[in-house]
C-alpha cells in the first residue's frame, strides 16, 4: 500500500480543511479508504477530505452507496453518473464533474460524453431516453418547486417509473449537497481522473 498524502501530484492541497493521517482515522473509515485505494490504485480525494469529520463521512457514503450502488430500478450505472455530471456542471462543481465524468466515460465507453454532458447535455450524443432523464434531473436541480405531473409524464413516455423518478431526484439532490460542500471546502479532483476513460488501456 502506497502512502496517502494531503498533497497530490500537482502539489495543490486536497481541501482547505485539514486532511487526517490514515493512522489516526477510526478503523472502519481507514478500512474503507484502504479498500478503495487497492481497487482504484489511488484514493479519490473526497474520501480524504470528508474523513475530517468521521460521522459525516459515514452518513455521506451510506447515502451515496444506497443511491449509486443499488441494483433495482431501470437506471444503469452510466445513467446515474450522467445525472451527477449534468447537474454538477450546472452547479459548477469541478470535483464532481471531473471525478464522475471519469466514471461516466468508463461506464458508457464513450470518451467524449462527459465533456458534452457537463457543458450542454441537450447537444450531447445521448439517447432520447437519457435526454428525458436529464431534463427531469435538471428541473430538480434548478427549479424543484416547479416539478409537476407533466414532468413525470415526460419520463413515463420513455419507460421510466415513478420510482425511477425518485432515484433521479434523489441522486440530483444528494449531489447538490456534495457539489456545495466540494466547492466550499475547495476539494480538488485527483490528477488521475482527468485521463480515465479517454484513452484505451495499454494491453
Amino acid at each position: 500500500m502506497t502512502a496517502i498524502s494531503s498533497l497530490p501530484v500537482s502539489g495543490f492541497p486536497v481541501s482547505r480543511f485539514p486532511v487526517p493521517e490514515l493512522k489516526d482515522l477510526p478503523d472502519d473509515i481507514r478500512a474503507r479508504i484502504v479498500e478503495v485505494q487497492e481497487k482504484a490504485g489511488f484514493v479519490p480525494n473526497v474520501f480524504l477530505a470528508l474523513a475530517h469529520r468521521p460521522d459525516e463521512f459515514r452518513a455521506f457514503f451510506a447515502y451515496h452507496d444506497a443511491l449509486m450502488l443499488k441494483e433495482t430500478g431501470s437506471l444503469t450505472k452510466g445513467d446515474r453518473e450522467m445525472i451527477v455530471v449534468a447537474t454538477s456542471g450546472a452547479n459548477q462543481c469541478l470535483y464532481c464533474v471531473v471525478a464522475h465524468g471519469a466514471l461516466l466515460r468508463i461506464y458508457e465507453k464513450k470518451p467524449l460524453i462527459a465533456d458534452q454532458v457537463a457543458t450542454n447535455y441537450r447537444k450531447s450524443d445521448i439517447s432520447p431516453r437519457q435526454r428525458a432523464m436529464l431534463d427531469f434531473a435538471m428541473k430538480v436541480c434548478e427549479d424543484s418547486r416547479g416539478v409537476s405531473e407533466a414532468d413525470y409524464d415526460a419520463l413515463r413516455e420513455h419507460g421510466f417509473s415513478d420510482e425511477d423518478a425518485w432515484d433521479i431526484a434523489a441522486i440530483t439532490a444528494f449531489f447538490g449537497l456534495s457539489n456545495r460542500m466540494a466547492n466550499t471546502i475547495a476539494m480538488r479532483p485527483n490528477d488521475e481522473f482527468y485521463l480515465m476513460g479517454r484513452v484505451p488501456k495499454a494491453r
